[in-house]
């Protein structure tokens, strides 16, 4: 069946000389690096929202149609999501990549009744299967949507009706198991509106534990059904509420923690939340590294001269190297993977346009991959690390974990004479070394 994808070519491996737009550059899936490929290293998945279920529309154009595809134009919903669904796996055999990920509500539309959505998805998840075995393209995550419908506008595992947490619940359940029985690596909790817009109607501690009793009732259902991928959190600090419960890493760490979920559930880092969270992109990753929590990647990013999410494709592969670093230092994924959470720009208008987006995202994330590799091979970062740590590795250092007391550490003080004095952190010199390798 012809779809929009048809007449593009399947993308190629062709090198940095490469002067061809629809041939990576960078992306050499088979290329060996730290004793593994590039493929997988960066485990790269291709998203369904952006870019089989926007039509190109924004607050300022709501219900405008901009990209002209063939499924936004068929009257028939159920139609028109199977078109889609051959659209999508067309799309996946050009890029070549190895995983794709959706939303329920992305692959099929609502009906009357959640029963009526279940046996809708049904059918175009079976489709899908087919696929996937046929195309030999697996599922990186699966996930609900919580948040479009208005039934969800005061979140749903935090909403004040519990007939919405149920609602909601039951559609988790769903997408759970159809995400297991399609070999999901993880499935992922987008709290998109749990949190919330005022405290003058909130019930703060109530709706914590609300969410909870969620997350526990997921990880239970995990056990029950077998699967073995992970569960995965996607911190986002703010938009569409005030103030979102699953702010940042740390944030989500001290749920978890509460919960005694924290050997549970991971992160899902998005580069465009970590920002509009106040923090780095390697900020988030080395802190969900550092506290055990690390899962998985939205590779998007930001604008910076924009406030809010703007999704969009990574190509500036010299910010993400620090990020890469932090992630080869921890060991790299386990479960997860890097999801192109992206869309084209708004006057992006034809299908090549999502296939060269594609492109430059997997190029600069490989690139990126490439040079943190490089410099982590080389050392010069790590001794210099080691080094300015070394005195914990001492007798000193030793006491202190040992549990030395504060009268034992101000007697050895006195006893000792110590004094120390300010060392450089030598900064400078170590930004020139990454530069050195970009």
């Amino acid at each position: 069946m012809s779809t929009a994808y048809s007449d593009l070519p399947v993308v190629q491996y062709e090198g940095p000389s490469s002067t061809n737009p629809l041939a990576y550059r960078w992306y050499d899936a088979n290329r060996v690096v730290l004793g593994k490929t590039l493929a997988e290293h960066l485990r790269p998945a291709v998203c369904y929202w952006h870019n089989f279920c926007w039509k190109g529309e924004d607050v300022f154009g709501l219900g405008n149609t901009v990209f002209q595809r063939s499924w936004f134009n068929e009257a028939d919903p159920v139609k028109a999501a199977y078109m889609k669904l051959d659209a999508a796996f067309d799309f996946f055999a050009k890029l070549g990549l190895p995983y794709w990920c959706f939303h329920d509500r992305d692959v099929a539309p609502e009906g009357a009744t959640l029963a009526e959505s279940n046996r809708i998805l049904d059918g175009l998840l079976e489709a899908a299967a087919k696929k996937m075995q046929d195309g030999k393209v697996g599922l990186l995550w699966g996930t609900a949507n919580l948040f479009s419908h208005g039934r969800f506008m005061s979140g749903a595992s935090t909403n004040p009706d519990p007939e919405v947490y149920a609602y909601g619940a039951a559609q988790v359940k769903h997408a759970l198991e159809w995400t297991n029985r399609l070999g999901g690596q993880n499935y992922v909790l987008w709290g998109g509106r749990e949190g919330y817009e005022t405290l003058l109607n909130t019930d703060l501690k109530r709706e914590l534990a609300q969410y909870g009793r969620f997350l526990s009732s997921v990880v239970e259902h995990k056990h029950k059904i077998g699967f073995k991928g992970t569960i995965l959190i996607e911190p986002k600090p703010q938009e569409p509420t005030k103030h979102q419960y699953d702010y940042d890493s740390a944030t989500v760490y001290g749920f978890l923690k509460t919960y005694g979920l924290e050997n549970e559930v991971k992160v899902n880092i998005e580069v465009n939340h970590a920002t509009l969270a106040g923090h780095s992109f390697e900020h988030e990753v080395a802190t969900a590294c550092a506290l055990g929590i690390f899962g998985s990647l939205d590779a998007n990013r930001g604008d910076e001269q924009l406030g809010w999410d703007t999704d969009q494709f990574p190509n500036n592969h010299v910010q993400l190297v620090p990020a890469m670093l932090e992630m080869i230092r921890a060991g790299g994924y386990t479960t997860g993977g890097t999801n192109f959470d992206a869309k084209v720009r708004r006057q992006s208008i034809d299908p090549i346009d999502q296939l060269e987006g594609h492109i430059g995202g997997m190029d600069t994330m490989a690139r990126a991959f490439l040079s943190a590799a490089a410099l982590y091979e080389s050392g010069q970062l790590e001794k210099v690390v080691a080094d300015r740590y070394a005195g914990w590795e001492g007798d000193l250092g030793k006491k202190i974990h040992g549990g030395a007391s504060l009268d034992d550490l101000a007697s050895i003080v006195h006893t000792q004479g110590i004094a120390p004095q300010p060392r450089s952190g030598r900064q400078e010199r170590l930004e020139n070394i990454v530069n050195n390798f970009v």
